[in-house]
């Protein structure tokens, strides 16, 4: 039986900014660019979630919520230094760490024979630590398997502690509400609802052909987690998947040319990303836009077999024409990229 750890830090980079300003602690505090840059808010603290304030929330309907909000610019170095710190630790207790950004990760236990092999205790060593080293509150989820210990370390955040054990996670997925599966937004969540499927107890009685032919291929996927199946190894290396750059502008674009005008200066820096990797085998390229009315879109197109080098400035430009003949509106970001092939795929095999 394998031992994860889900370990999430408290609202990071507000957190982060407290313990250099106490006297924030009390008060609404987010990180986030600024109303007249179309800045968005990356996180808030407790404070400023009573009112409503959420990660990704334009700044300007947070400000609405909040009047009083403090904003704050976020310092990504500062930020980095203490994830560093944390991730530190992480490796102190297992070498099995999956970071997956700065303030939170996968840990596989399943081997460590400190603190008598308890998963549990080790998630208690690790929340004691954090909190003595660095001053941040770590949230930890701990499970037999990724999908359950990411769920249980929201269970009762901030500063939680929550263990699914084998004895009680049936009894655990079967009261759990649809909408908490890894997945299931907004859109999936109305078309389960609108089949009468609000629980994974109600998942695991529809059958699997209703859910194939609604979902797809998804649809395999939540039949598996509404039982807890989630055979998903800790990597302790994350593969790139893609390469990409976007920006918000300040000032919506009004039309098609004054994106097309854009497209250079985006080019340029995608090309400037590009060189920092060590020529991966391209699959795809893409075109992202997201309009005025905050709708987004993403057109991608195949590569041939083998491309390493980015394509030509003309076939971005095709792809953002007919990206935006789908809004055919104002638009207030633009993105680029190339999806990466993955390495098994790029991998040629031998001739004998």
């Amino acid at each position: 039986m394998r031992k994860i750890l889900h370990a999430d830090c408290d609202c990071f980079y507000a957190a982060v900014e407290m313990l250099r300003h106490p006297e924030w602690r009390e008060v609404p505090i987010a990180i986030g660019g600024r109303t007249e840059q179309r800045g968005v808010i990356a996180t808030c603290n407790y404070p400023a979630r009573a009112f409503g304030v959420r990660s990704a929330m334009s700044t300007a309907r947070a400000l609405r919520l909040c009047p009083q909000l403090i904003l704050v610019p976020p310092d990504f170095e500062r930020y980095r230094a203490v994830s560093a710190e944390i991730q530190s630790l992480f490796h102190e207790l297992t070498p099995l760490v999956e970071p997956l950004s700065l303030d939170e990760a996968y840990l596989d236990v399943s081997a460590v024979t400190d603190f008598q092999g308890s998963a549990t205790w080790m998630a208690r060593w690790l929340k004691e630590e954090a909190l003595k080293r660095t001053g941040i509150t770590l949230s930890l989820g701990v499970a037999a398997n990724k999908f359950l210990a990411k769920i249980a370390s929201d269970w009762e955040k901030p500063d939680g502690l929550t263990v699914i054990t084998p004895e009680t996670s049936d009894a655990f997925i079967r009261q759990l509400p649809v909408g908490k599966l890894h997945g299931v937004g907004p859109a999936t969540l109305a078309r389960l609802t609108r089949l009468g499927i609000t629980t994974c107890e109600d998942m695991r009685t529809t059958p699997l052909t209703t859910l194939a032919e609604h979902f797809g291929k998804f649809g395999t996927r939540l039949h598996e987690l509404a039982h807890g199946i989630d055979e998903r190894p800790v990597r302790v290396e994350r593969e790139r998947k893609s390469i990409s750059v976007e920006h918000t502008f300040d000032h919506d674009l009004p039309d098609l040319p004054a994106c097309l005008e854009r497209l250079p200066a985006l080019l340029e820096r995608l090309t400037s990303r590009h060189a920092r990797h060590d020529q991966p085998v391209l699959a795809k390229q893409f075109v992202k836009i997201r309009f005025s009315n905050f709708e987004s879109t993403t057109l991608e197109s195949l590569l041939p077999a083998s491309t390493t080098t980015l394509p030509s400035a003309n076939s971005f430009a095709l792809l953002m024409e007919q990206a935006w003949q789908r809004g055919h509106r104002p638009v207030r970001l633009l993105g680029v990229g190339v999806r990466l092939k993955a390495r098994e795929d790029a991998q040629q095999l031998g001739l004998f």
